[in-house]
């Protein structure tokens, strides 16, 4: 028999590209999910310390609570306690709840400033009483 010469590598490429791909399509979702929860991350770290921040200058938890709304821009829930001239707030938001239960949470310390009620009718309340915990979406 005489004709042409069929290599018997032929496809060989395709396969291999079939075979590679899904590792590929892996890796580039993996590289997103984790560049969302880092994003994520530094967007509660940014809005726990725009909480912190207002609430030490006495703001009342309406207002800390706005002021973590506008930085943590997503479902997110706030906590603010408040320990003698401290307060510290602490804010959580689900990153991807499809995949999960991936959270990212930070909190922030603050000074109070001086001459800042320790609660009572401002809304702030009771140091004595722990955390004043306020969830939800905005």
């Amino acid at each position: 028999m005489t004709g042409p010469l069929i290599p018997r590598d032929r496809g060989a490429v395709t396969a291999e590209f079939a075979v590679a791909l899904p590792a590929v399509v892996a890796v580039l979702v993996f590289a997103m999910v984790t560049t969302g929860a880092l994003l994520a991350q530094v967007r509660c770290a940014d809005a726990a310390r725009a909480g912190a921040r207002a609430a030490a200058l006495g703001e009342d938890l309406g207002a800390v609570r706005a002021a973590v709304a506008v930085v943590a821009d997503a479902d997110f829930s706030v906590e603010v306690a408040r320990s003698g001239p401290w307060v510290e707030v602490r804010v959580e938001r689900r990153v991807m709840s499809r995949w999960g239960p991936v959270v990212a949470s930070a909190r922030s310390t603050a000074w109070v400033e001086p001459g800042v009620p320790t609660g009572g009718a401002s809304g702030r309340g009771d140091p004595s009483l722990g955390v004043a915990g306020i969830g939800g979406t905005p």
